[in-house]
């Protein structure tokens, strides 16, 4: 099973199939909490960059709900739809307020879902940088499961997993944490020190 199959069924069929709860693009704002208590209790802050990825189609309705979402995004701070290298799209933003941040991407995901394209969801990705040294960490949420899951690269094909089971355990209370790790699925950056959404 090559790379790309590994995503599609991590993220997309089987997900879905074995999701235990409905997705719900409200569950974004338990980002809004979980931040302060990263930073109070882990040392780590959010990145002003995250973004949402979902699987195009190439009717015209789809396009235009596209556009509905590269209309919401069109605010203050810089914004992007764009298709990776793997074929799936992301609505990126960045933004100087991380509840301005999350809100966006809130309404960029229920846009879509309100056209009647909540299947097309994939992931929700928001980073976090220690306050004092290197390294990174990411909250992905699942469109299809329901749920968050840590990812803590640390360079092209290795992550921390000690850090990884830290964070659900501090913020199992606060968030909707997958508690399958088989679930736990890496998107991997094109780049040491990229971004998933890049």
């Amino acid at each position: 099973m090559g790379v790309l199959d590994s995503i599609r069924e991590a993220l997309g069929l089987r997900a879905s199939t074995d999701a235990t709860r409905e997705a719900d693009p409200d569950d974004l704002f338990q980002l809004s909490g979980a931040s302060v208590t990263m930073e109070a209790d882990l040392d780590l802050e959010p990145i002003s960059v995250a973004g949402i990825g979902f699987s195009a189609m190439g009717s015209t309705d789809f396009r235009d709900a596209v556009r509905d979402v590269e209309a919401v995004l069109d605010g203050d701070g810089w914004a992007s739809v764009h298709e990776d290298e793997h074929g799936y799209t992301w609505a990126v933003a960045e933004r100087e307020d991380f509840e301005s941040l999350v809100t966006d991407l809130y309404v960029a995901a229920d846009t879509l879902a309100d056209r009647g394209y909540s299947d097309r969801l994939l992931a929700a990705v928001f980073g976090f940088e220690p306050i004092v040294g290197e390294g990174r960490a990411y909250w992905i949420y699942s469109f299809r499961r329901g749920s968050f899951y840590p990812f803590a690269p640390r360079s092209m094909r290795e992550r921390d997993s000690a850090l990884e089971v830290k964070l659900q355990s501090v913020l199992d209370d606060e968030m909707d944490v997958e508690e399958d790790t088989g679930y736990w699925y890496p998107l991997w950056p094109d780049r040491n020190g990229g971004h998933p959404w890049e």
